[in-house]
């Protein structure tokens, strides 16, 4: 009756699809809260704003095992995920990509051209951006925060988390307040 049992569950697991999202045809995971949009940054950003949430623009590129890692790990994490479907306006760019980009300062350029004038080198990337932005700035400069790689849960919950309680207007550090709520989080 064991065998069985564990036979059945091996079978059942084999069954059981995992949690990431689809890949769409740029090798890029396509999640359900990822917003299609025209790239144009004073656009997503009224758009965010107009639903009361915060833009996040995360930078990915096909093949990217950090990227896999955030898809498959991190962002299908019960409260992560209603994090960023709750307050977050999300638009993907690909770091090699060849779709027109327009910046705050009305600059077009393809998504590759746009991550260098940016300075996006690494895959994720995930750039935060303000209510408002000036005029003659690039989404660059308007950035709030701007965090490249793949992070635990606790340090990306707390990264949104952060962001949204606007702790980069204030004076703790966000690595003091991943210390800090992680710290809570295991009490």
């Amino acid at each position: 009756m064991r065998l069985t049992s564990l036979l059945a569950a091996g079978f059942l697991a084999l069954g059981t699809p995992v949690l990431a999202s689809p890949m769409g045809d740029d090798g890029l995971h396509k999640p359900t809260w990822l917003r299609d949009t025209f790239k144009d940054m004073s656009e997503d950003l009224a758009e965010a704003n107009a639903e009361g949430k915060r833009m996040l623009v995360i930078w990915e590129q096909r093949g990217c095992i950090y990227c896999k890692k955030m898809h498959e790990e991190v962002f299908p994490d019960s409260r992560i995920d209603a994090l960023i479907r709750d307050n977050y306006f999300v638009v993907q760019m690909n770091l090699f990509g060849d779709v027109e980009v327009t910046d705050f300062d009305g600059t077009v350029l393809t998504e590759k051209d746009m991550a260098r004038r940016w300075g996006i080198v690494f895959t994720p990337t995930m750039m935060f951006m303000p209510e408002t932005v000036p005029e003659e700035g690039t989404a660059a400069q308007a950035a709030v925060a701007t965090m490249p790689g793949a992070f635990g849960k606790g340090t990306t919950r707390a990264l949104l988390q952060w962001v949204l309680e606007k702790g980069y207007e204030g004076d703790e550090h966000f690595q003091k307040y991943v210390a800090r709520t992680l710290a809570a989080d295991a009490d």
